[in-house]
């Protein structure tokens, strides 16, 4: 009994583990992949965490001018990155740093909390756009 616990209970956590699916145009355009899209700071963040593929094609991700956006598939809501007056974007900003097979994250706004466990989302950062994401 102890045995088959532990079986469902592994498949269980395998299952949760499993990262969103990744448009292969999303490595071409922006070069990384997107490992989660998580409910955060009691569900009024989300936070996007992606690993870095190729550091040329991620720069458009660190420009301080281009700002990321998630939108909703559904409607077509877009949810930005906060400027708190005491700590700027709540993202990674500095290009010269940025390494390959590193993880970083973006903080998004959700204003009441809107965006809920099983929403699918677009990652927009300038031309590029990955679809599909789903919250987790």
């Amino acid at each position: 009994m102890t045995r088959i616990l532990l079986a469902c209970g592994a498949l269980l956590i395998a299952a949760c583990a499993t990262p969103p699916r990744v448009a292969p145009e999303a490595r071409v355009f922006l070069g990384v992949e997107v490992e989660a899209v998580r409910l955060s700071a009691a569900g009024y963040m989300l936070d996007v965490r992606y690993r870095v593929v190729d550091v040329e094609k991620a720069r458009p991700l660190f420009d301080r001018k281009l700002r990321p956006l998630l939108l909703e598939e559904g409607t077509g809501a877009q949810f930005a990155v906060p400027n708190v007056p005491k700590l700027g974007q709540l993202r990674t900003t500095s290009a010269r740093n940025v390494k390959a097979n590193r993880s970083y994250s973006i903080l998004f706004a959700n204003p009441g909390r809107y965006v809920e466990r099983g929403t699918k989302l677009s990652l927009v950062v300038g031309e590029a756009r990955i679809d599909g994401l789903t919250v987790e």
